[in-house]
Formats: structure tokens, sequence, C-alpha cells
């Protein structure tokens, strides 16, 4: 099992007590620890299994995406508070206590308002997140928090209208009504169901991405 506990953390202090929440098994998949920074309950994402290996450069680009889409959220009660980038392949964030949304056995009404409410926020601002899941939208207490934004991606005011980011924007919602119907077991209305919908040619880019990503895996994967 892969350890953090030998690295410095963000004011060159090492990390304390750092527990294991997952390893990471995928391709590009980070080990999560929670642990101490500065005295702070911090959670890591620590993809420094991939130090001198093909994949580092990959590996370090993940961990500054993420660290600038956190920085300019900065201040936003849905996604969590950046503190820094450790040796350039860890990435330091705020620790949110509670439970992952689909752990959860009663989700209100309000949840999932609030969810949309962020995917919205998100999109207004120029993001879209891009890995929507479950497990990915953490509520602690009454807030909801969006977590890894590896995937996330913001682009100029000029280019939201271009074709792919209205698709983007577009799959987001989807997985946000996604989740409320499996959760809830509501049928989806009009609306619902359109947003829902892929368009072809977004099967078909999707298609060749996961020939492309499988290929790439078995050439590089561990």
């Amino acid at each position: 099992m892969h350890t953090i506990a030998h690295a410095a953390g963000v004011s060159g202090r090492p990390f304390e007590a750092p527990v294991l929440l997952k390893e990471g098994t995928r391709l590009l998949e980070p080990n999560v620890y929670r642990t101490l920074v500065e005295g702070q309950p911090a959670v890591v994402k620590d993809y420094s299994r991939y130090r001198r290996t093909l994949l580092a450069p990959l590996a370090r680009l993940l961990v500054r995406r993420e660290a600038r889409a956190l920085r300019r959220l900065r201040g936003w009660t849905h996604a969590p508070m950046l503190l820094g980038i450790v040796g350039g392949l860890s990435l330091a964030m705020e620790f949110v206590p509670g439970e992952p949304l689909g752990s959860r056995r009663s989700v209100g009404e309000d949840t999932f308002r609030q969810l949309r409410a962020a995917v919205a926020h998100l999109h207004a601002a120029g993001f879209t997140h891009n890995d929507l899941h479950p497990a990915n939208v953490m509520v602690s207490g009454d807030r909801v928090v969006l977590l890894d934004f590896a995937s996330a991606l913001r682009v100029p005011r000029w280019l939201r209208n271009a074709p792919v980011l209205r698709e983007l924007r577009r799959s987001d919602l989807a997985n946000a009504l996604k989740i409320e119907q499996r959760m809830t077991g509501r049928a989806p209305g009009g609306f619902v169901s359109q947003v829902l919908a892929d368009p072809r040619w977004v099967t078909s880019v999707r298609d060749g991405w996961k020939r492309f990503y499988r290929g790439f895996k078995a050439s590089f994967g561990q």
C-alpha cells in the first residue's frame, strides 16, 4: 500500500496521521487520504506512485487542473477549499465531513434542489464538472458539496455556446437528474426525458473514447 507519511506538508511539515480512504486501482486514479495539514483536517489526493514514470506529466497536469478549478471556486459553499499542492503530485483540500449522496438512505428535496442549483452556478461561472455521480456529491449537514474537479473544464465566455460545451452542460444536468431519479424512483417528466436523452453524435464520441481508453490502459496501465 502506498503512503504519504514521508511527504512534505504544504508549509514543509509532514502530514499528520494519514488514513487511507481509497486506494487508486485504475489508471491515473489517486490514492486518497484523510490527514491533518498544519492542524487542519484535510483530504489529500496522492498521485506520487506515478513519479518517475511516463505518466508523471499527466498526473501533474491533473493536480494542477483541479487546484486551478478549486482556486477559482474559493469561497463557494458547494466546493471544498483548496489547501495547496504538495510535491507536484499531491493535492490537499478541505476535509468535508458527511456522507456521499449515494450512501444516504433518506434524502430530502432540499438536497436535490441544492445539487441542481450548484450545477447551474458552475455553468454560469463557465465551468462544467464532467464527472457527476453520487460518490462525488457529499452531504454535510444541510450543505451539498461537489467533489473531484480533476475533469472540470472552464472556458472563456465567447466559447460557451459551442456545441461541445452545450453538450457538456447538458451532460452535467442529466447526471444530476439521473441521481435524483435513481434515488427517488420518480418517473422523469417530458423536460427531464429530453435532457436525459443523449444525442447520437455524443454516443458515437463516447464509444470512441471508451475504445481509446481501453487501448491506452492496455498499453500503459499497471
